[in-house]
């Protein structure tokens, strides 16, 4: 058997995912190497700085590179455990796009030894960590997925299950699924994760476990699209969806969740497509996604209509993110309604109020008629208020609102 390796655990992928992975294990005395291909990522970690914004986090990843057990680099070492936390984009025809998982496993193969555990992180279809393994082989036909071997290669598959802006909270607490190709490999990723877990550890097949996060994320998606839908139903109606919400959840046994202006973030707006594209049968899963990725386009409409009836010559958006309180922009529906808005109506002023970004993101950059500015802006000389994100700071009526017309997507100003 090889002897153990100065590093004990490589994190390929210091997102929003694998540097705070990588931080955790840290803390809890592994030493452990991140790998990105951004120098700026590197340069941020190895100097202890997050580039990214979360509550609570920047102590943490201070900490542990204060005290030498976390460091970054773009050249993968060798080490005993490997955790791929890369990006999985959906290609057009909604399945996986792999190429990343395959760089990480490329460069896996170059420094692996035998003895190792490789575990899969990133959300992915069912048999991907099984193909994941078989790749590996193929470059290393040496290697072997037998158990007890000098040359053995054990795989895993842990889905992360954290919220942006609580992962402080929850990267420890929660209960954390594990499914491995074998039981030598779900051992050897439990022993692993229960170094800084502190939920329980549910232990399963790798395949089972691909399907149990993309369950989790679809099971929310279909709720929100049934509130979505709803809301598309109260509207061609004259209903306050809102209230009507708020009445059907006094029944016992109903909780509906709230309407908005799409889905967005990373999982949610994604992971279900790779249920859709794995099968014939998911039907009902598939049609909420087009629910889901429709209401923006509907957004916009209403928006356009307003501007119309009124003749407005300064629009006031209110949230860019994808969610409340957080600057993560990924798949956010705000994002996208705002773009295409500022595009399509240049003689209209758009003041773009979004407290979590410094500069505005994508292509409103480029628009002569947006600008990014705090919420007292917009309380003179703007004839139409859009909400689309429920920011902490929107909770309260910024001014007297009744010579406006208030679009409110979330709900916040609903009576």
């Amino acid at each position: 058997m090889r002897a153990t390796t100065a590093i004990n655990v490589s994190v390929i992928g210091l997102g929003y995912i694998g540097l705070p992975t990588a931080a955790f294990f840290a803390n809890a005395g592994q030493q452990v190497l991140g790998i990105d291909t951004d120098p700026r990522i590197v340069d941020s970690v190895n100097d202890g700085v997050t580039p990214f914004d979360e509550p609570g986090f920047a102590a943490l990843l201070q900490h542990v590179v204060d005290e030498g057990l976390l460091r970054a680099s773009a050249t993968l070492e060798a080490a005993d455990a490997f955790v791929i936390a890369v990006p999985t984009p959906v290609r057009k025809d909604h399945r996986l796009d792999d190429r990343y998982i395959r760089s990480a496993v490329s460069s896996i193969a170059r420094v692996i030894q035998g003895g190792e555990l490789v575990v899969l992180e990133s959300t992915s279809p069912p048999g991907t960590t099984s193909e994941m393994a078989k790749y590996l082989l193929s470059l290393r036909p040496d290697l072997t997925l037998e158990s007890g071997k000098e040359n053995s290669v054990y795989f895993a598959y842990c889905p992360e299950r954290v919220i942006p802006g609580g992962i402080m909270r929850e990267m420890a607490s929660n209960d954390r699924v594990i499914g491995g190709l074998n039981s030598a490999s779900l051992e050897r990723a439990r022993n692993l994760y229960k170094t800084f877990v502190n939920g329980s550890i549910l232990g399963t097949d790798a395949k089972t476990a691909e399907m149990a996060k993309l369950t989790e994320n679809s099971y929310r998606d279909v709720n929100i699209a049934f509130a979505n839908e709803l809301s598309l139903i109260c509207a061609e109606n004259g209903v306050d969806v809102w209230e009507l919400i708020e009445l059907a959840n006094h029944h016992p046994r109903v909780n509906i969740l709230e309407p908005g202006p799409g889905v967005g973030g990373h999982c949610i707006a994604v992971d279900p497509w790779f249920i859709v594209s794995s099968t014939k049968q998911a039907r009902l899963i598939e049609m909420a996604r087009r629910v889901n990725d429709a209401k923006p386009d509907f957004v916009v409409r209403r928006v356009e209509d307003s501007i119309a009836s009124t003749s407005a010559k300064t629009v006031a958006i209110l949230g860019l993110t994808f969610k409340a309180n957080v600057e993560d922009l990924r798949e956010s529906p705000a994002l996208a309604i705002a773009e295409t808005l500022t595009s399509d109506h240049p003689d209209v002023h758009f003041l773009i109020v979004e407290p979590h970004v410094e500069v505005l993101p994508g292509t409103l950059g480029s628009h002569s008629n947006a600008d990014l500015v705090d919420l007292s802006a917009i309380e003179e000389g703007c004839e139409i208020i859009v909400l689309l994100v429920d920011h902490d700071e929107f909770l309260e009526p910024v001014s007297d609102l009744n010579d406006k017309v208030i679009l409110d997507f979330k709900g916040v100003w609903s009576s």
